[in-house]
């Protein structure tokens, strides 16, 4: 019988007990967004989960439930949008990146007050806010006695030729989650599309690399949790839990007024055409300024 390491399902001597083995807690984020029509749409919050699984039953540690709200809609995800997916219904769980890292604030309070020693927050959902959740991470860590480690499987795995929904990513799903890739869901080759976002390169799918890669995460993940304890059992930081309070001025006074340097907050790539007034995707392209 495989050890439950999934917090939503064990009891309260069972997380005592992997707490005490190994204080380290893994955040596994994602969203709900097209793949191209051969992939569940929870292609990314999924597989961070399933990897999270597969980390803390080999390494030690707990998974905390998975978070399958995240960033699109707006700016740059919006123009991407809108040749890639078109007119069809994307069902998104989208939220806009001030909503998300606000919550991310809250995430890490919460764990931090519970005595976890590392916090490893990683995301299947890449794109601009990826590069943000490292600047999220260093402004936090100041104010948290957890070592903090915000990161992407994108970016820890630093793949090349990595297509959205395509031969790299759709492997990593069928692998973590074998009932949600169905190959024979693929458009016919001359079908023009869009293809729900689908990569051009998606046919060559082989589920062989997805769980080769996933080992390799996995190892990274188990690499940089051990990394974090260590750095918390040399530098025996001062523990104290924040309040709600204290955290929503931490969010309003030094992470709310740097929103607008953030890369998510940006409405086109550049050379990145805007969604046109008739597309879907026009209503939320413009990304507001905060005051």
């Amino acid at each position: 019988m495989r050890r439950e390491v999934r917090w939503e399902r064990m009891f309260a001597d069972e997380l005592d007990a992997a707490f005490q083995e190994c204080p380290v807690v893994y955040l596994p984020y994602g969203l709900c967004e097209p793949h191209g029509p051969q992939n569940a749409l929870g292609m990314d919050g999924l597989r961070a989960h399933a990897y999270a699984c597969r980390a803390a039953r080999e390494h030690g540690g707990i998974v905390a439930p998975p978070f399958f709200w995240n960033v699109h809609e707006l700016g740059i995800y919006a123009a991407w949008a809108h040749p890639l997916i078109g007119e069809a219904t994307p069902w998104l769980t989208a939220v806009p990146p001030w909503l998300f890292f606000h919550e991310i604030c809250y995430h890490v309070r919460s764990m931090d007050a519970l005595g976890f020693k590392a916090i490893l927050l990683f995301s299947g959902h890449d794109g601009p806010h990826g590069r943000d959740l490292k600047r999220l991470e260093n402004l936090l860590q100041p104010h948290f006695a957890a070592r903090l480690c915000f990161l992407t499987d994108a970016s820890a795995l630093r793949l090349e030729g990595f297509h959205h929904g395509g031969k790299i990513e759709t492997p990593l799903l069928w692998a973590a989650e074998p009932d949600c890739v169905d190959t024979s869901r693929f458009p016919a080759p001359d079908d023009p599309g869009p293809h729900f976002a689908m990569g051009p390169d998606a046919r060559e799918a082989d589920r062989r690399l997805g769980e080769e890669l996933i080992a390799r995460f996995v190892s990274a993940l188990a690499a940089k949790a051990k990394e974090l304890l260590e750095a918390y059992d040399r530098l025996r930081p001062q523990r104290r839990p924040l309040t709600f309070e204290e955290t929503e001025r931490i969010w309003q006074e030094e992470i709310r007024p740097r929103m607008g340097e953030m890369a998510s907050m940006c409405d086109t790539r550049p050379g990145q055409a805007p969604p046109p007034p008739e597309s879907r995707w026009h209503h939320n392209w413009k990304v507001p300024k905060l005051d």
